[in-house]
């Protein structure tokens, strides 16, 4: 059921009802792949899947704490908080709130809003596999299905993406 893509670094999906699982192998250890992928955003993130877009996109972050925003710096200074940490354990894993509905809304409501779970299996020395798993779109109502079918579309995007910088991190 889900979609295989040849290569051995390429980005591997299975679906569900309300989840999404991603995975791929990045060559690179677990430490150099947590890095990247939580100090990095601004580097691999999709612009124009933020709110401010690619011509106003100033900074992506994570605050590295259980507890800590995922967030978007705009034009002007302006700040969007759109995620937060439920554990940051690096470099074996993070899990964060994912607060944007459907409609591209915030979600304040954690209750009312998907869940994201990142692990970073260290596959050698020089080699992790990186598994991303978006659950709980039930929690985001009747579009739930409809999210989740976008949301594979776009996590592929953002993990080939973020393997690319991972590969070539001064180039993105």
């Amino acid at each position: 059921m889900g979609q295989e893509i040849d290569g051995p670094t390429a980005v591997r999906q299975d679906v569900a009802r309300y989840s999404l699982r991603s995975s791929l192998l990045v060559p690179a250890s677990a430490e150099r792949a947590f890095a990247v992928f939580t100090g990095a955003l601004t580097d691999w993130w999709v612009p124009e899947y933020t709110w401010s877009g690619p011509a106003e996109l100033v900074e992506l972050g994570v605050e590295p704490h259980v507890g800590g925003m995922l967030y978007e710096i705009g034009p002007h200074g302006f700040r969007a908080d759109w995620g937060r940490v439920l554990t940051w354990d690096p470099p074996r894993r993070l899990v964060f709130v994912w607060q944007i509905g459907p409609d591209r809304v915030p979600v304040p409501d954690p209750a009312r809003a998907s869940e994201v779970e990142v692990l970073f299996l260290p596959e050698g020395p020089e080699w992790t596999r990186v598994e991303v798993e978006h659950r709980h779109f039930d929690r985001h109502g009747a579009a739930a299905e409809g999210y989740r079918e976008a949301l594979t579309a776009g996590w592929h995007e953002l993990l080939t993406r973020y393997l690319s910088c991972v590969l070539h991190p001064h180039d993105s």
